[in-house]
């Protein structure tokens, strides 16, 4: 079963039309109804609850009570919502676990009132919106679990991890978040409630999937596994130029690269203990009478590599690096959301060895500090993503001016997930999340300090006196997933248009940064002549030589994001100029060719490049999307 539990002022519906062949009968009174101050209760009845149905009633009634009590909540409404969960029940069953959800939530002294059953139905629901207001809960019948996929300790285990919740100011001040004033922090305060609600169901559809189909980028790919997308040729240049940007940012930091396989045995040792420790589904493959997980990170092959290296003291910190294409989790289905949670991505993945805690912690500062870098550079600012910081209560007593300076080089508060003791195989961590505008967050740059596999995979360095230890690792990825980026590139363009603002990528990462603009076919050779010679400074161009009209030429640039249009005729031919359309301040100038040259590379220079994906000439273009 699944629960999505809100905190409401009210919540109504009305009844628009049947769902099911038989829907549950109901009075012309049922068709209507509202309750106000009310814990809203939507539940997925699902296929494995069928194995023991009154277990799943009274664990789901105990969940309930504990959640109003929490929230001081004497009304609960009772909502049947089948979009939480693609493994639903028999109709019947599930009508009859609501029923006597029902029954027993209004034997416990509840004002209780039910959805019908089996209908369409539009619903009003108006959260109350502090910390406790969303939260979600999963209720499996004991013994049983979903029999397509392996699921960790780890996912079990973090159901029932007690957090405490606070805000860290820059000044140093230590904050419960019910207490906090979010005032001129509404970001800080959407991700501290996306937070600890824990629900990560996409409910609706961001707009960055309008976007990534509108610009021809990326597409869902109706003959894979959900969460594997395909890229047309403009998304492949950006999500290449992304891949190629990060690498090179963490080869510089000194980082050596290397590759390692996809799949691993289920019965290594390491690797089965390391599964249990790590909070991810695992896609399953066999080979022969063999059983192999799809990696979900780097960490496997990488850790292999150092457990057969010898490591001394002097090597360290010694950072190794992967850009995996691809990493897996089978995310579930509820959840997948465009770019934003995949089941196949792109992670680049650098591992640390440090000898102590020392030295990993200077790592983690620089890493902090090397992750706000790479993000910059993709267009994103520390206005655009929040931090959270989470570690146990020992680690912040010991630490605190550390944790502190951390919220300093940010400059504003984030917050701080602290446990009573250590649960996950690290001991700190960071991660920089985008809060997207469905106030959805994603998680971007991350780094972690591990303090279990080096001992479990048997990574070992010599110390100055030739005495074999175990060292820290670090686990870095400066940028998120490849996907992640590209989504909150698109998700921050989807909030500026709503503002009136024209939305545009980094100039870099511009799959076309240049149009020509003939005004007729008389001057397309002009047009060519300045294509060409854009495309030998490494700009990427292209000319648009169809025969529609001269405005919507310009319109057609408009809804393609071009930062440069330039629009030729004879007097620029004649005269040997250009004149030239910026998206970026909606002026049109007149110019030489070199000073347009000169002003794009002034900003590109330092980044990556790539030729045009696609043919120069427009009319030689295919569409990819109807």
């Amino acid at each position: 079963m699944r629960m999505l539990l809100i905190h409401s002022d009210y919540l109504e519906y009305e009844v628009k039309d049947n769902a099911l062949k038989n829907p549950e009968p109901i009075s012309e009174e049922q068709k209507k109804g509202r309750l106000e101050e009310v814990l809203a209760v939507f539940i997925s009845v699902e296929k494995v609850d069928e194995t023991n149905p009154d277990e799943v009633v009274e664990k789901a009634v105990n969940e309930i009570k504990d959640v109003a009590s929490q929230v001081k909540a004497e009304n609960v409404f009772v909502y049947p919502f089948a979009h939480l969960s693609s493994e639903l029940a028999k109709p019947d069953v599930a009508l009859e676990v609501l029923r006597k959800i029902e029954e027993k939530l209004r034997e416990e002294g509840f004002n209780v009132k039910r959805a019908p059953f089996g209908y369409y139905k539009a619903f009003k629901l108006s959260c109350k919106g502090h910390p406790l207001a969303e939260l979600s809960r999963t209720i499996v019948p004991s013994g049983e679990a979903k029999a397509e996929e392996e699921v960790p300790e780890a996912l079990k285990k973090e159901e029932e991890l007690v957090s405490y919740w606070y805000i860290l100011t820059p000044e140093g001040e230590l904050i419960e978040v019910d207490k906090f004033d979010f005032t001129g922090h509404e970001n800080l305060r959407k991700f501290a409630n996306y937070e600890i609600s824990k629900s990560r169901i996409a409910d609706k559809e961001p707009p960055h999937v309008r976007i990534m189909l509108e610009q021809e980028l990326v597409d869902y790919e109706p003959g894979s596994d959900p969460g594997n997308l395909r890229y047309y040729p403009k998304g492949r240049l950006i999500k290449g130029l992304l891949e190629q940007y990060v690498t090179e940012k963490v080869v510089e930091y000194g980082a050596m690269e290397v590759e390692t396989p996809i799949m691993y045995d289920f019965e290594h040792p390491a690797l089965e203990k390391y599964l249990n420790r790590f909070p991810a589904r695992q896609y399953i493959v066999k080979s022969g009478d063999k059983k192999f997980f799809l990696r979900f990170a780097a960490c496997f092959g990488q850790f292999l590599i150092k457990k057969d290296a010898i490591i001394s003291y002097r090597n360290l910190p010694l950072r190794m690096y992967e850009l995996t294409r691809y990493s897996f989790r089978r995310e579930k289905s509820g959840e997948l959301s465009g770019l934003r949670r995949l089941r196949a991505f792109t992670m680049p993945d650098m591992h640390t060895v440090a000898k102590d805690l020392k030295q990993a912690m200077d790592e983690f500062k620089k890493q902090y500090k090397l992750s706000m870098e790479v993000l910059k550079g993709v267009g994103l600012t520390p206005e655009d993503y929040e931090v959270a910081i989470r570690f146990t209560e020992d680690f912040w007593n010991e630490n605190r001016d550390f944790i502190v300076e951390l919220a300093k080089i940010i400059g504003k508060p984030v917050l701080i997930e602290m446990w009573k003791q250590r649960f996950f195989y690290f001991i700190l961590k960071f991660e920089f999340n985008f809060v997207d505008n469905l106030d959805k967050a994603a998680a971007l740059s991350t780094v972690q300090i591990d303090v279990e596999n080096a001992e479990r995979f048997g990574i070992t360095y010599y110390d100055e006196d030739g005495k074999e230890k175990y060292p820290l690792i670090l686990h870095c990825s400066p940028s998120g997933a490849i996907e992640r980026v590209m989504y909150a590139i698109l998700e921050k363009q989807a909030k500026l248009q709503a503002k009136g603002v024209k939305p545009m990528f980094p100039l870099w990462l511009s799959p076309i940064q240049v149009r020509v603009i003939p005004v007729s076919e008389e001057v397309l050779d002009y047009a060519l002549y300045v294509a060409g010679k854009l495309e030998g400074a490494k700009i990427r161009v292209d000319v648009d030589d169809t025969s529609d009209r001269l405005n919507k030429k310009i319109r057609k640039a408009e809804k393609e994001w071009i930062p440069y249009v330039i629009v030729v005729g004879r007097n620029e031919k004649e005269q040997n100029t250009i004149t030239v359309r910026r998206r970026s301040d909606g002026k049109q100038v007149e110019m030489q060719l070199e000073d347009l040259i000169r002003e794009i590379r002034s900003q590109t220079e330092g980044f990556p490049y790539k030729p045009r994906p696609l043919p120069l000439l427009l009319s030689k273009r295919p569409k990819f999307r109807g």
